[in-house]
């Protein structure tokens, strides 16, 4: 069965974080201004498409509702391999001498004319597989995102980072230090103000995440390779944009709906202390009473006072203290011609979803949620997408939404 979209795999040999071919100077190809980019070389590296010989791909990026994080995207890939040209003793392939880790793969699915990249990343591995007694071996080339990178790109001090600064600046000015290319940036100016950076050992994407948490906004890498900076007004605001609908009729269809109803999730009692200042707690009595106590603590924050502090705490709580039935992801396959490819494709996070569920009962359960996390299974036959699913990150009131606009109940942020 054919795909509803044509799938796309291309590997880039060329080194430094930037995706695209790198420019060359009088070549026809790559030597078009606005078409190459800039690269470590001026001879063009191998850019192959390996889309011929993929046999399947799984991809996983998301936020992981247990830690309250955006986490590093993975990805595999098994391309088929007859000749071992993936084998890096192999002198004849064309691929020799450009088989090392940390070189850029993309996946991109195009419909109606219209590209989509699901993921863009780094090679950690490949891992081969010849099997005895079949004629074609295989291999798995790992992946990861620009998280991994900047995980691994240690800082100490950080240029151009004096107090008073917003948080996006300060993100902006994270990424210089490790010399991120700004051609791949959307960042957000930011709604809270930093103190100078602490000028203490860590890894560039521990001092992001701080900066991130500081604000109550979201830091992450999109599925083309961009790093992300929203501010809390942001974040909150995209709540209340018009949700894509999927039910059991009428709808985009379904499958796999994953339903908790626990208290993982829930936070009552929250303790905030930037760097230099004093703890901040904040506490709903109402939820201690009724779950007893769940408490977190952040330290070492960087924003600037210890009011900041304080509305972290607050903001923090009130969007945790409360619990409901929750659905945590649902599984949407593409091969379903009652399914828009365009749309399952566009989704990104915090695109809203409204969920409505029959259960065998006849009740009924309708759920309003963000997209938080897309995991790709495909292979020649199949295409499917599990999508993960949170409440807002940061609740506020949003002029208007029958959600969040509801004076006297809806939570007011700062």
């Amino acid at each position: 069965m054919a795909l509803p979209a044509q799938i796309s795999v291309s590997f880039d040999f060329t080194s430094g974080a930037t995706f695209g071919y790198p420019f060359t100077i009088g070549d026809t190809k790559y030597g078009v201004l606005g078409t190459g980019t800039l690269a470590a070389t001026t001879t063009p590296e191998p850019t192959v498409d390996l889309t011929s010989d993929v046999y399947s791909i799984k991809i996983n990026r998301g936020r992981n509702i247990m830690r309250d994080t955006y986490e590093a995207g993975t990805a595999t890939i098994r391309v088929l391999d007859p000749l071992s040209y993936f084998s890096p003793q192999n002198l004849s392939s064309p691929y020799y001498g450009f088989l090392t880790p940390l070189r850029k793969l993309r996946v991109s699915a195009t419909y109606n004319g219209v590209g989509y990249f699901l993921f863009s990343g780094y090679t950690i591995s490949y891992n081969y597989t010849y099997p005895q007694g079949q004629e074609t071996g295989y291999v798995d080339i790992e992946c990861t995102d620009a998280f991994r990178l900047m995980q691994q790109a240690g800082i100490t001090t950080v240029a151009s980072s004096p107090s008073g600064q917003y948080t996006g600046e300060r993100i902006a000015a994270i990424l210089n230090q490790v010399a991120w290319p700004s051609s791949m940036r959307s960042l957000n100016t930011g709604d809270t103000l930093c103190q100078a950076d602490p000028a203490t050992n860590r890894s560039s994407l521990d001092a992001l995440k701080n900066a991130e948490f500081s604000e109550q906004g979201a830091f992450y890498i999109r599925a083309d390779g961009t790093a992300v900076f929203l501010s809390r007004t942001n974040v909150i605001k995209k709540y209340g944009d018009t949700p894509i609908e999927f039910n059991q009729s009428g709808g985009i269809p379904y499958s796999n709906l994953v339903f908790a109803f626990d208290d993982k999730l829930i936070i009552n009692s929250s303790s905030m202390t930037r760097v230099g200042g004093a703890a901040q707690l904040a506490e709903n009595t109402a939820s201690i009473a009724k779950y007893f106590p769940h408490q977190n603590n952040e330290t070492n924050l960087v924003c600037l006072t210890d009011t900041d502090s304080l509305n972290i705490a607050k903001i923090y709580v009130a969007t945790r203290a409360e619990t409901t039935i929750r659905i945590d992801a649902m599984t949407i396959d593409l091969l379903d011609t009652n399914v828009p490819t365009a749309t399952i494709l566009g989704l990104d996070y915090f695109s809203n979803l409204k969920i409505t569920n029959v259960q065998p009962d006849n009740s009924t359960i309708v759920k309003t949620l963000q997209c938080q996390g897309l995991s790709w299974n495909i292979t020649p036959n199949s295409m499917k997408c599990t999508v993960t699913t949170l409440e807002s990150l940061v609740d506020g009131f949003i002029i208007g939404s029958s959600i969040s606009g509801i004076i006297g109940q809806s939570i007011m942020a700062y």
